[in-house]
C-alpha cells in the first residue's frame, strides 16, 4: 500500500488560455481519489495550494515573458509541498493547472532526492520538448520551460538555482511531436533521450520506455513523472489548449502507465494541462483518472465495462 497525497495547484499563470484553474476540481469530481484508494492505497487530499507573498521579480531581459511573479510564487508554493509530502514518505500527485507547476513540483523532487542521497531521474510525457528558457520563449509562456530548468540551463534567475540539475542522461521525453527551433538547437547540444512519436512508431512504446526504466533501476533512482495530457492524442484526450495530432493511443497511454507500475520507480506524479472548459462531458478528466488507476495497479482485466 502506497500513502498517495493530492496537491491541487490551481494555475494558468504558465501560458494564456483560461481554463487550468479548474483542473484539480475536475479531477476530485472524476474521482481520483476514489479510483486510487479503491486500489488498495491510502489518499490524503491536501486542497488547493494558494498563492502568497508574490513578489515582483527583476524583470525579464525578453519581453515576451508574461506572468513572472505569479509564475515564481507558483513555483515556490509546489517545491514546498513536495518535498515536505516527500520527507513523509508519501507519493506526491500534483493536480495542475498548466505545465509551469513543474518548474515547482520536479525542484522539489531534486530537493528531497538530493537529502536522500538519491539521483533523480526525469520522465516528460508530453507533446512538447518544454526545453525553453525564459530568455528564448517567443510565445512567453513559461510552460515551455521546465525542463530546461531541470537540466541547469541559465536563464531561470527569478526562480533561484534548481536545487541539483539533473544529468541529461537521467531525462527521458517520451511522446514529443512539436519542438519550436531554438529548442531543437538547444536539444542537440545535451544527450537527453528523445523518444518523439516516430521512435515509438518505429521501435513501439515498450522498447524505450523499458530503456529508460533499466537506468532508474539500475542506479537505484526516484523518478519524477510528469503527464501532460497533450501527450494524448486530442481525439481521446480534447481538454487541452496545446492539441498537437498524432499522439498515444488509449491502448498505448495505459500500456505506458502499467509499466512504470511494474517497474515500482515512480516516486512523484504530476497531472497537468487539464482545462475543463474545454473537455467533452468529462471525457478527458476521466481518462486521465483512468490512467493513473493503471499507474496505481489497475490491470487491464480489472477495468469495468461502460454503457455507451
Amino acid at each position: 500500500m502506497t500513502q498517495v497525497v493530492l496537491i491541487g495547484v490551481p494555475m494558468d499563470a504558465g501560458q494564456q488560455r483560461a481554463g487550468c484553474v479548474m483542473g484539480p476540481a475536475a479531477y476530485r469530481v472524476a474521482g481520483l481519489a476514489e479510483a486510487i484508494a479503491g486500489l488498495g492505497h491510502q489518499v490524503v487530499d491536501h486542497g488547493d495550494l494558494a498563492l502568497t507573498g508574490v513578489t515582483a521579480p527583476a524583470a525579464c531581459p525578453n519581453a515576451a515573458v508574461h506572468s513572472l511573479a505569479d509564475v515564481v510564487a507558483w513555483a515556490k508554493a509546489t517545491r514546498h509541498a513536495v518535498t515536505k509530502t516527500l520527507q513523509t514518505g508519501s507519493l506526491p500527485v500534483v493536480l495542475g493547472g498548466d505545465h509551469a507547476l513543474a518548474l515547482g513540483s520536479v525542484a522539489g523532487a531534486a530537493t528531497f532526492a538530493q537529502s536522500a542521497g538519491r539521483p533523480l531521474f526525469l520522465l516528460w510525457l508530453d507533446a512538447h520538448s518544454d526545453f525553453h528558457t525564459p530568455l528564448t520563449t517567443t510565445s512567453g509562456n513559461l510552460h515551455g520551460t521546465p525542463v530546461a530548468y531541470a537540466a541547469g540551463r541559465s536563464g531561470f534567475d527569478a526562480f533561484g538555482a534548481f536545487p541539483d540539475p539533473i544529468p541529461a542522461e537521467r531525462i527521458c521525453l517520451y511522446g514529443i511531436r512539436s519542438v519550436d527551433p531554438a529548442e531543437h538547437a538547444a536539444l542537440l547540444t545535451h544527450a537527453i533521450a528523445i523518444n518523439d512519436m516516430r521512435v515509438l512508431d518505429e521501435s513501439g512504446v515498450v522498447a524505450p520506455l523499458r530503456a529508460f526504466l533499466a537506468k532508474v533501476s539500475a542506479a537505484q533512482g526516484m523518478l519524477h513523472l510528469s503527464l501532460d495530457v497533450d501527450f494524448l492524442d486530442p481525439s481521446i484526450a480534447p481538454a487541452v489548449g496545446t492539441t498537437v495530432p498524432g499522439g498515444a493511443t488509449f491502448r498505448e497511454a495505459h500500456l505506458v502507465m502499467e509499466l512504470l507500475h511494474e517497474s515500482g520507480l515512480v516516486t512523484s506524479l504530476d497531472l497537468v494541462e487539464l482545462n475543463p472548459f474545454l473537455d467533452e462531458r468529462g471525457k478527458t478528466a476521466h481518462l486521465m483518472v483512468d490512467l493513473v488507476g493503471s499507474l496505481m495497479g489497475r490491470k487491464v482485466f480489472d477495468r469495468p465495462t461502460r454503457s455507451a
